[in-house]
């Protein structure tokens, strides 16, 4: 028997075993990221006594029992509304400042370029706690303690390195001769922006922008240390863990993860183009 017709079956077989774990690992990730999210679903939608029964129930009810109990339990509208009002200032402000730097970015060659984009994405790899003191200590001084404000300005802080990659890679996939060919027929850098670029990539914008939303609707740290009267949902939420009942917690926790989702959903292929991936 040849070398050849022995290292074919080792080959074959090595390849099935491959795909194996590769398909294992596939599904147990899938499982490990659907089975919780199934389970939340299930008992936000069951009556308040079913969640608190055992065994759980495989399928919902689709009773209204856990949501409504939640939408009146004493200060949950208000940390709804907070997380909503601090999510839309930083969707706003990352933006403002992100794009620009984007394009900036994208647009301007300098040294030290290609170090500077690590460095972005860099600064969210630096621990929030370590922060949690000087910024509470700032933030008693300037007034912007326990307001809806200061956290939204954390929070931006937070997205703004997501918003500069983003967009970047969003402003990389416009050529630069369009705005050229736009100079050449009277329009400033501005107004060439604004009519030529600007609507190429306003849904890359709009993505950015809700993953800037998402991210300071997940958050929960700074917004537990620097409030205490205006608290988000989930500062709120971690505040009344050891209290509050089972049935308030699972729809709290969808309330939550729910929105997130979509949004991410939404713009999960402008995640993988921060890089340029998507332009290759």
């Amino acid at each position: 028997m040849t070398d050849a017709a022995v290292a074919a079956p080792v080959s074959a077989d090595s390849r099935k075993a491959g795909r194996f774990v590769y398909v294992s690992a596939v599904v147990l990730l899938c499982a490990w990221v659907i089975v919780p999210i199934y389970f939340l679903t299930i008992n936000t939608l069951s009556s308040p006594d079913t969640v608190n029964s055992f065994p759980k129930p495989f399928f919902p009810e689709f009773d209204l029992g856990s949501l409504t109990f939640f939408a009146n339990f004493s200060g949950m509208l208000t940390a709804l509304k907070n997380s909503i009002l601090v999510a839309g200032m930083t969707m706003i402000m990352s933006i403002l400042i992100g794009a620009p730097a984007g394009y900036a970015l994208s647009r301007f060659d300098f040294r030290g370029k290609e170090l500077f984009r690590l460095l972005i994405l860099l600064t969210r790899a630096f621990p929030l706690p370590l922060l949690a003191l000087p910024l509470a200590v700032m933030f008693i001084q300037t007034g912007l303690d326990d307001t809806t404000f200061g956290l939204a300005l954390v929070h931006t802080t937070l997205a703004i390195p997501f918003a500069v990659l983003i967009t970047f890679s969003l402003f990389s996939g416009i050529p630069i001769e369009l705005e050229e060919a736009a100079w050449t027929l009277g329009c400033t850098r501005l107004t060439a922006f604004t009519k030529v670029v600007l609507p190429l990539i306003l849904p890359g914008i709009t993505a950015s922008a809700i993953f800037a939303f998402v991210i300071s609707w997940n958050e929960v740290f700074a917004a537990a240390v620097l409030t205490i009267e205006n608290r988000t949902l989930t500062a709120f939420l971690l505040q009344s863990l050891d209290t509050s009942p089972l049935h308030l917690k699972f729809a709290g926790g969808f309330i939550l993860v729910v929105p997130a989702l979509i949004f991410i959903f939404a713009v999960r292929k402008y995640l993988f183009a921060m890089w340029g991936i998507a332009n290759r």
